[in-house]
């Protein structure tokens, strides 16, 4: 299956990318900001519980334990499964349901900061639950699904924000049920639903198709209309149930992009290495695989899946675009990653991206040799790139970063002015601005870029944070370890 071309997607992705690495810098010419004390404010645990069929149990008992606390808070599920537990401390938490005749479920440690509310959703599987056809189960389950923490982020914030860029855009390389689905199939009235944007009919049509025939694709399209409408703990379910009963390429795929992008990285590593083995010949389950890896923080594991995913269909941008994302966040060159690069820069010579991220790995290549050949190389590509996008300001900042490693600091001015002049809000061309004024000693404008710098910071920032709280995460339990492991 060919992969979707992503261009236009990763231009805006990686100009947020960028303005996020920003977050991480500490400006050695300023001090930091300190950060404001935490209150003692009381604060809740909320959610629902809900057997394997989706309904909500009431009477089910669920603890919040503290790490090292000898007691535990405990309360019992309302009618309509929902529960509210409060606690008066910060600090690591686990979150247990249980009730007779089903099986309990202890969600992974997560923290919990003064003044904070979180919302945390559990299953609960009854024992009898069919397997439906799939012998090789998975070493995982999720428990259930929570908002945004910093939970499970390997690395800086730059490489965490890469690992969520990355895993949006595995999610757009989904081709949707309805691509196989023949019109004149039994869901026809529920694609029709779809259609019109009526998401919730469709899916009530789809389920009452599934009570008189259960299959695959039923499922799937039930996948897709539960992320639509805000329930991915339902979703990802359908998406497993698919792949149990029809192990395709699409239901591997949609499945490992799924746990993907809730922040299920290490379950979807095993997802798509699974997908992989079945269907060798899948690029983007590859890039998928590559993704993952980043996700759990093996970027060299992550490197080769994706240049081979290259390899597989030279011709597609999607695998280059990941591993040029992946080579401008880490701080050591990937295997392999110039070479593909290279390659895709020389097969689609007019795309700004594909000679901008070989610029980046060349430059990664030779730094201490500011002037050496692969430098020299590096600034044609640059500017090659904002010939094609005179708006690509990250190239402008990529290119005064060569020019300030030169002590060329006029003309790296010149391009961090330029950049600033196609993307005024990346915060980045404003920092290195403030210190190529500081280098020729205009104090005045350092400062002036520095205070400008500092507010887009603080933009990009709330944007970022914005984007992760809308963005429920699963709460995963690996069957192969005796407790719930915490996140690392």
């Amino acid at each position: 299956m060919k992969m979707t071309s992503l261009s236009l997607v990763f231009r805006g992705a990686g100009r947020l990318l960028a303005s996020a690495i920003l977050l991480t810098l500490a400006p050695p010419d300023w001090p930091g900001e300190e950060l404001a004390a935490q209150t003692q404010n009381a604060f809740t645990v909320t959610g629902t519980v809900r057997d394997s069929t989706g309904q909500p149990v009431a009477d089910a008992r669920v603890f919040l334990e503290q790490a090292g606390a000898a007691k535990s808070v405990q309360t019992k599920t309302n009618a309509d499964g929902t529960f509210a537990l409060a606690a008066d401390r910060s600090g690591t938490y686990t979150l247990r349901a249980e009730k007779s005749g089903l099986h309990a479920r202890t969600v992974e440690p997560f923290v919990l900061k003064a003044g904070e509310n979180k919302h945390i959703d559990l299953v609960l599987a009854s024992p009898s639950t069919a397997t439906i056809e799939f012998k090789d189960e998975p070493d995982f389950t999720v428990a259930g699904v929570t908002d945004w923490s910093n939970a499970g982020l390997h690395g800086s914030d730059t490489t965490s924000r890469t690992s969520e860029i990355l895993a949006k855009e595995t999610a757009t390389l989904k081709s949707g049920a309805i691509d196989k689905i023949a019109p004149d199939s039994k869901y026809k009235q529920a694609l029709e639903s779809r259609e019109k944007g009526d998401y919730t009919q469709a899916r009530e049509l789809i389920r009452g198709a599934l009570a008189s025939a259960d299959d695959a694709d039923g499922h799937h399209l039930l996948g897709d209309l539960d992320e639509r409408l805000g329930d991915p703990l339902d979703a990802v379910r359908e998406y497993e149930r698919a792949a149990r009963m029809h192990p395709s390429e699409q239901n591997y795929f949609d499945w490992g992009a799924e746990l993907l992008l809730h922040k299920a990285a290490q379950p979807a590593v095993e997802v798509f290495t699974k997908g992989s083995a079945l269907h060798p010949d899948s690029a983007r389950m590859l890039a998928g695989l590559g993704a993952a890896f980043y996700g759990v923080g093996s970027y060299e594991d992550a490197a080769r899946r994706l240049c081979a995913a290259s390899d597989l269909q030279p011709d597609d941008p999607a695998s280059y675009l990941f591993l040029g994302q992946m080579e401008k966040a880490v701080s050591a060159p990937l295997p392999c990653g110039e070479e593909k690069l290279a390659r895709f820069a020389h097969v689609q010579p007019a795309n700004a991206l594909a000679n901008y991220y070989y610029a980046v790995s060349l430059c990664k290549r030779q730094r201490g040799s500011e002037n050496s050949a692969a430098s020299r190389q590096a600034e044609a590509l640059l500017e090659k790139a904002v010939r094609l996008d005179p708006n690509f300001g990250e190239a402008y900042v990529q290119l005064g970063t060569i020019f300030f490693a030169r002590h060329d600091f006029a003309q790296a001015i010149q391009a961090f002015q330029q950049a600033i002049a196609a993307s005024p809000q990346l915060s980045e061309a404003h920092y290195r601005l403030s210190l190529a004024y500081k280098r020729t000693g205009d104090d005045a404008r350092a400062h002036q870029e520095f205070d400008v710098y500092k507010q887009t910071q603080k933009t990009e920032a709330a944007e970022v944070e914005h984007q992760r709280s809308e963005l429920k995460q699963f709460l995963i339990i690996l069957q192969n370890q005796p407790e719930p492991t915490a996140p690392h």
